[in-house]
């Protein structure tokens, strides 16, 4: 058999059983908008950790951190920091933000706005824009599938068609199971990602190098400065090293879909302690560093894109074709478990609060499910044909979700900690830190090379605390 084909039937192997495996675990559950956008908020330690997992750690991550590293060094450090400042962050408002989902029965994240500034506009607003970014976020998911795919198939095999019909099936998938079949799906995922990952970060070196010390060795004698962050303004230097922990680890919750799995928890405590098993992630993240300069030092020359696929690049070449399979499955379940996640937030925000709210459209328990079960289509449908018909435009949609989604924290902590703030305050944030955001990140302005989703979030910051002091003061919110 020729590595093409074997390296594939490993791949899909692993998504059809995987896929198969959840659709089993929810088979006798009834469907309504509790069951299928928050589990019934009934999930455990274990499936709030594996979902909240399954959402933050995509093909991106599986793929990105080690290209960052080899294209990079030190910049990319970055993605050990603010996951642990996010954490620290979480401990503390998850539980908060759970307490009132529970008391007041929120389905999504833009329900947080409505419920606590009284403003059903503000939630259709939010809405939208959830909506419409999440729509290139899933997007993104499959351009990383598609680099998984064209190595599996090495090179020879066109990767294409293999990626639409991998995510057809996985929006079927959403369509039949929910937010539970998710979390169920991201039990297999999690265990052949860490396994892949362990491999990569632990192995490679060993066989490389005889150790990961004896690589840093080598790695010092020859690219020193792989291991040293530029001072200053320099390009991803210090200010923007700081800036950009800062921004991502404010906003490392703020994704719609991780309001859901919040929501999902069975009680406070659940919601605590996934918060604190959380960071044993990190250490995925630290074997993903050693398996970027494992690939700098092995397969050296990279540029461009082809940096993400540096240590697949290196497997494919000194490994066998088995190998191959099961370490770019674990990465295509990476790709489509984030993205049935995905998918349900998109579906479930229009749903519920621009369909729902603001059109008074599907508003009993059975409409809504089937409105949210059709939209998980649609939105499917256009993840697909914006990958299709704009691919090289991916990377710059990345760096606008990152700096827009975080956009809405001034909005969450403000409704946690400060009574003041109020609708026309939030909104007026949220709109100039959309507009910060974009505009910088669109051009090439360099503020002392400060991460421009930082300027836009602390200008967000400002107006909305000058408009609210300025506005009437907010309605109580929903009792």
């Amino acid at each position: 058999m020729s590595a093409p084909f074997v390296a594939l039937s490993i791949v899909a192997v692993i998504l059809t059983g995987t896929i198969a495996f959840a659709l089993f675990s929810v088979r006798r559950l009834k469907m309504d908008p509790q069951q299928y956008l928050v589990g019934g908020r009934s999930f455990s330690t274990l499936l709030l950790w594996v979902l909240l997992a399954g959402e933050i750690y995509t093909s991106f991550t599986f793929l990105g951190a080690a290209g960052w590293v080899y294209g990079f060094g030190a910049p990319a450090y970055y993605i050990l920091a603010y996951q642990a400042c996010a954490y620290i962050i979480g401990y503390f408002a998850l539980p908060a933000i759970w307490r009132i989902a529970k008391e007041h029965n929120l389905l999504t994240a833009p329900d947080f706005f409505v419920n606590r500034y009284n403003s059903r506009a503000l939630g259709v607003a939010i809405g939208a824009l959830q909506f419409f970014m999440l729509v290139p976020y899933v997007a993104l998911q499959l351009s990383g599938l598609q680099h998984l795919l064209t190595i599996a198939g090495y090179g020879v095999v066109g990767s294409a068609w293999s990626v639409a019909g991998a995510f057809v099936a996985i929006a079927f998938f959403v369509f039949t199971a929910g937010l539970r079949g998710t979390a169920w799906a991201s039990i297999v995922k999690d265990a052949l990602v860490l396994a892949a990952v362990a491999f990569a970060g632990i192995a490679i070196p060993i066989a490389f190098f005889g150790s990961p010390a004896a690589m840093f060795d080598q790695l010092i004698r020859v690219h020193p400065q792989m291991l040293l962050l530029p001072s200053g303004a320099a390009p991803k230097g210090a200010i923007w090293y700081v800036t950009t922990v800062l921004l991502t680890s404010i906003g490392f919750f703020m994704g719609p879909g991780s309001f859901n799995a919040v929501y999902s928890a069975r009680s406070e405590s659940v919601v605590r302690r996934n918060t604190a098993l959380m960071p044993i992630y990190g250490l995925m993240l630290l074997l993903l560093v050693f398996a970027g300069y494992a690939a700098l030092l092995v397969v050296p020359g990279l540029k461009g894109t082809h940096v993400d696929e540096s240590f697949l690049l290196l497997i494919q070449h000194y490994y066998p074709p088995w190998v191959l399979g099961l370490v770019t499955g674990a990465g295509a379940l990476a790709a489509l478990v984030p993205a049935s996640a995905l998918l349900l937030a998109a579906a479930g925000v229009f749903a519920k609060n621009v369909l729902g709210d603001g059109f008074r459209v599907a508003t009993s328990d059975a409409h809504r499910t089937w409105a949210t079960r059709l939209l998980v289509l649609v939105v499917a449908a256009m993840a697909l044909a914006l990958w299709i018909a704009e691919p090289a435009t991916i990377g710059e949609l990345l760096l606008i979700y990152y700096n827009g989604i975080t956009q809405f924290a001034p909005g969450v902590f403000a409704a946690l900690i400060w009574p003041r703030a109020n609708a026309w305050g939030v909104a007026a944030g949220l709109a100039t830190g959309l507009a910060i955001a974009i505009y910088l990140t669109s051009t090439t302005i360099s503020l002392w090379s400060i991460n421009p989703g930082f300027v836009a979030l602390a200008a967000n910051v400002v107006v909305m605390v000058v408009v609210s002091l300025a506005t009437s003061k907010p309605r109580s919110a929903q009792a």
